[in-house]
């Protein structure tokens, strides 16, 4: 069991050390109004000021790693108060659809929501920079550019639109360029490719002359095995090996250009959130934290293992992408991104501190982390 000094010590560690959060008090105070319309401040708060929040989530009842990360929170808050804040979990379908639970807890239908930002880009195109974006940030790189480099509060007044507040709770690190049937040796063979992959990689895909096409994960591999489409992006070696791409499309690329850091995220509804003493308010941003930090170190060690279990058990040699398609792919991706963060004011700030933020930490990620693994491999392998 998590132990509450355990947590509390781990996620002043990450706040110092890894710079994943620092608690900050709120002055929000009980809004009025939201009491009138909300049952939820008095019919869940029975006794000793215990509360109960209804979290929706875009994810299968218990998939791995997604699927648990709000699990990870949920339990962490829990053990934080000694029981006194509890959260029911819900799985995409049981509440509301898994890609409803944003309006539900913008309205108060839900008091909390655990999904990826990147699905609300209907509603501003600002959103993808707070999940990841083509040729963007790793894991590390977009938790500093939220903590610490402005990304929270253009987060915050973003998502204070739509009766929102949000904070980092989970984080797949890179993702994989995915699955094809066939290689992938030059820009030509991307010509007419049929390629499930969402959003603005979606765009990338098209720009190349192939064709994104939009599909939930539990259609993925039907839709291989008939031909439907060519290719598949999913996550990296720990949830795709469950899916059993490797069946239909041997051929495994990387990097992926499009997911170089994926953060999810949970939203609270903005009248509960200002309603809560700062205390409450604290205790949910470290629960955050400790979602964060161990969904991130979770996918790391899990897709180790499953990499290893594709390439002995199933035959899956992973590739890495020519040059010639790394360059122009990444050079295509700078100019969607540039596109999309000039569509309005307000995705236009988040873009320009997204950039300068990315930038900044450009250089000291390719001297530290980037090097490093370079000349590890080279000492490891000869």
């Amino acid at each position: 069991m998590v132990k509450r000094r355990d947590i509390i010590t781990a996620a002043a560690a990450v706040a110092t050390g890894a710079g994943v959060l620092g608690v900050v008090g709120s002055k929000g105070k009980p809004n009025s109004q939201s009491n009138a319309k909300r049952s939820y401040l008095s019919a869940p708060n029975l006794s000793q000021n215990r509360r109960e929040f209804r979290m929706a989530t875009s994810w299968p009842k218990d998939f791995p790693g997604l699927g648990q990360m709000a699990n990870y929170f949920a339990k962490a808050l829990r053990d934080l108060s000694d029981g006194r804040l509890d959260v029911k979990v819900f799985a995409a379908g049981e509440l509301v659809g898994a890609l409803e639970c944003f309006d539900a807890t913008s309205t108060g239908a839900a008091d909390m929501y655990h999904s990826a930002e990147y699905y609300w880009q209907g509603k501003s195109k600002g959103f993808s920079f707070f999940t990841t974006v083509p040729n963007g940030m790793t894991a590390t790189e977009i938790m500093g550019w939220i903590d610490h480099g402005g990304g929270q509060q253009l987060w915050d007044k973003l998502s204070e639109n739509f009766n929102i507040k949000p904070f980092q709770a989970g984080n797949t690190g890179h993702q994989m360029g995915g699955w094809y049937k066939r290689e992938m040796n030059t820009l030509e063979d991307f010509q007419g490719l049929k390629m499930r992959i969402p959003g603005i990689g979606g765009e990338v895909i098209r720009r190349l002359g192939g064709s994104p096409v939009q599909l939930a994960g539990g259609e993925i591999y039907q839709s291989l095995q008939s031909g439907a489409i060519d290719a598949t992006e999913w996550v990296g070696p720990w949830n795709d090996i469950a899916l059993g791409f490797y069946r239909e499309a041997p051929f495994y690329y990387g990097p992926g250009f499009h997911e170089p850091g994926a953060s999810l995220a949970i939203g609270t509804n903005l009248d509960v959130w200002n309603a809560l003493p700062a205390s409450d308010q604290a205790m949910i941003k470290y629960a955050c934290a400790y979602a964060n930090h161990w969904s991130l170190g979770e996918y790391s060690y899990r897709n180790g293992l499953a990499l290893e279990t594709l390439k002995t058990d199933y035959g899956v040699t992973p590739r890495v992408f020519s040059d010639d398609i790394t360059k122009t792919v990444f050079q295509i991706a700078e100019d969607v991104v540039a596109d999309m963060g000039s569509e309005d004011a307000s995705t236009r700030a988040i873009y320009e501190s997204y950039r300068t933020a990315r930038n900044a930490m450009r250089g000291w990620t390719e001297i530290s982390d980037g090097a490093f693994i370079k000349a590890r491999q080279i000492a490891m392998d000869g």
